[in-house]
């Protein structure tokens, strides 16, 4: 069986909790599960996996890799409404992009990449 059947939970280091809060929930339009002590949060998605939000300045942003990515039906509709959010997304070099920040994906669907306050990277992707 392995891993496969047990629920898994990203977790994000972030600089200041105030402000990944006004991000997470206000741009993202996320609602937290919980809240810490330490003013941390877990955001519930999809009645599955869970975001865990919490605070470690000295860890913050490290990593350039996509630590989480949201599986939707429409990335375009969800590029159009997190951007008029404040969300921007982002554009690589040598990867093609519309000016949404939309790219094909390779066998087939759409994904396109943004980022925290603090620089950590997510994503969207999808079919449409």
């Amino acid at each position: 069986m392995g891993l496969n059947g047990y629920r898994l939970s990203a977790s994000v280091a972030v600089s200041d909790m105030a402000r990944a809060q006004a991000f997470y929930e206000g741009r993202l339009g996320l609602t937290p599960e919980r809240t810490g002590g330490d003013g941390s949060r877990v955001y519930p998605s999809g009645g599955g996996a869970a975001l865990h939000v919490y605070p470690q300045p000295e860890r913050a942003g490290e990593s350039s890799a996509t630590l989480a990515t949201w599986y939707v039906d429409d990335v375009g509709q969800i590029v159009d409404e997190l951007g008029s959010r404040g969300v921007s997304f982002e554009h690589y070099e040598g990867i093609e992009t519309d000016a949404r920040g939309i790219s094909p994906r390779a066998g087939g669907g759409r994904v396109a990449w943004f980022k925290d306050p603090d620089g950590n990277t997510f994503a969207v992707e999808g079919e449409r």
